[in-house]
């Protein structure tokens, strides 16, 4: 079976979307006096996403993978979570949070598909 760079996966490719979204988002719209509190904690969040993707990725072992996709899917819940509070303190628009929840949605139906995928593949079963 030849190799697959983590770069190639569509659940990657689709969770640093997110990244690079979260990453504008703060850049524009957030106030520099959140810079050590909301917007450190969001783009931590964001970036932990496909860190642990790409680290599960390099463990060769799907028990590994499962459980670095796990604490990907986490990060991912508390970026949104981020986010809503970005709304509900003003600095987000409805219209920003909801572009934010669309990519949110492809995202974490992706996680998910790759964790059945991997737990498919440690019991010997077709995906």
């Amino acid at each position: 079976m030849e190799y697959k760079s983590f770069t190639k996966l569509d659940v990657y490719q689709e969770c640093r979307k997110f990244r690079k979204m979260v990453s504008d988002t703060v850049k524009k719209y957030f106030p520099k006096d959140e810079k050590f509190l909301i917007t450190a904690q969001l783009l931590d969040a964001s970036r932990s996403i496909t860190a642990n993707l790409a680290e599960g990725h390099g463990r060769f072992y799907y028990q590994d993978s499962i459980k670095f996709c796990r604490i990907s899917r986490g990060s991912l819940e508390e970026s949104l979570e981020h986010l809503i509070t970005a709304f509900d303190e003003g600095y987000l628009t409805s219209e920003i949070l909801k572009t934010h929840k669309i990519q949110y949605d492809t995202c974490l139906r992706l996680i998910n598909g790759y964790i059945r995928y991997l737990d498919n593949s440690k019991r010997g079963e077709k995906a």
